[in-house]
């Protein structure tokens, strides 16, 4: 009786690591659905709202300066080095690496080059709406702070909103993004928002941050993402370019150089040349055959065969051996010598 081998943990991942014949069929691309749209605009509304309790000096700010004089850093000092270490998860560089590394290895092995692209799109979309308005509003931190209860924008700093924070929203949620499965983007959705949430509150721990500052952060990340549907068009056409550069230059790179037919040669007769005085007349020539005659083997001189030893070396100077003239060639009679050369 034949049984299957159960497959162990170590198969099943050298399963996932072989690569797919082609681009699997049930990855979806999300698009703007009317619930998205609905959470993009709530979204808007609340980012749009913390900008407003900030210019105005609302509570909003009083509970900035309150934290701040709190000295998160100061009151649970034992998990400084902890907070040290993960709030490189919001940092820009190592984390847009990671992502990278894993989204390349998803692409390589579904034949797109999607996750790469909207990885891309993604960041591009971040660097330009955060780091606009971060120089637009021009906010202090709390370490640079220069009166008590002011909400410092307009002052030449570049810290509102949150760039730690909304990195983090938008590099590890493009993971949840990109997923594969409904059970896999919930999963992914869930462990990115404690990741992202975890940063925020480190920066404000660290005092390098407001609070307000990771409130903004998150919603200008949350945006990002939910409007990544819109990119998709623009994703697809990059896709479809990039790879008809790539066989393009596939076809160029393996070009070959036609190889000409031969024609069979027809016969050529040429026409003697008119006579002139004092000339003869051309011969007319032969037409010549489609099909050469085989080379006419070539045959040594005649002569008979002589051993190595009984050859007498030949130099330019002439012979150096001593002539013999009882010396008599092996064979018994004695053969007449042949010529050095035709004649």
């Amino acid at each position: 009786m034949r049984t299957e081998r159960n497959l162990t943990r170590l198969d099943r991942v050298f399963a996932r690591l072989d690569r797919e014949p082609e681009r699997p069929a049930h990855i979806d691309v999300p698009r703007m659905s009317r619930h998205r749209v609905v959470l993009f605009t709530a979204t808007l509304a609340f980012y749009l709202a913390i900008v407003w309790a900030v210019v105005i000096t609302s509570w909003l700010v009083r509970l900035d300066w309150l934290v701040m004089f709190f000295r998160p850093y100061q009151q649970w000092s034992e998990i400084h080095w902890f907070v040290d270490y993960y709030v490189v998860l919001g940092q820009r560089g190592p984390t847009a690496v990671m992502v990278a590394a894993w989204l390349g290895w998803r692409s390589w092995r579904q034949h797109t080059l999607r996750p790469l692209l909207t990885l891309g799109a993604s960041l591009l979309l971040l660097n330009i709406t955060v780091g606009a308005a971060k120089l637009g509003m021009g906010r202090l931190g709390p370490h640079y702070a220069t009166v008590i209860g002011s909400n410092e924008m307009g002052l030449g700093g570049d810290i509102f909103p949150s760039g730690h924070t909304a990195n983090a929203v938008v590099t590890w949620g493009i993971l949840a993004y990109l997923a594969s499965t409904p059970r896999a983007r919930r999963w992914l959705s869930a462990a990115s928002a404690v990741t992202s949430l975890g940063v925020g509150l480190s920066t404000v721990y660290l005092g390098t941050h407001w609070l307000s500052d990771v409130l903004l952060g998150w919603a200008a990340g949350l945006l990002i993402l939910l409007a990544l549907p819109w990119c998709e068009p623009f994703i697809a056409r990059a896709e479809t370019w990039i790879f008809d550069l790539r066989d393009r230059w596939r076809a160029g790179r393996g070009r070959t150089v036609p190889v000409p037919v031969p024609v069979p040669a027809s016969p050529v007769v040429l026409k003697p040349r008119s006579a002139t005085a004092g000339d003869a007349p051309a011969p007319e020539r032969e037409p010549v055959s489609q099909v050469r005659s085989p080379r006419t083997p070539i045959h040594l001189a005649p002569g008979p065969h002589t051993a190595r030893s009984e050859r007498t070396p030949v130099t330019p100077a002439g012979s150096r051996r001593p002539q013999h003239p009882e010396r008599q060639p092996r064979g018994g009679t004695a053969q007449p010598a042949r010529p050095l050369t035709g004649g």
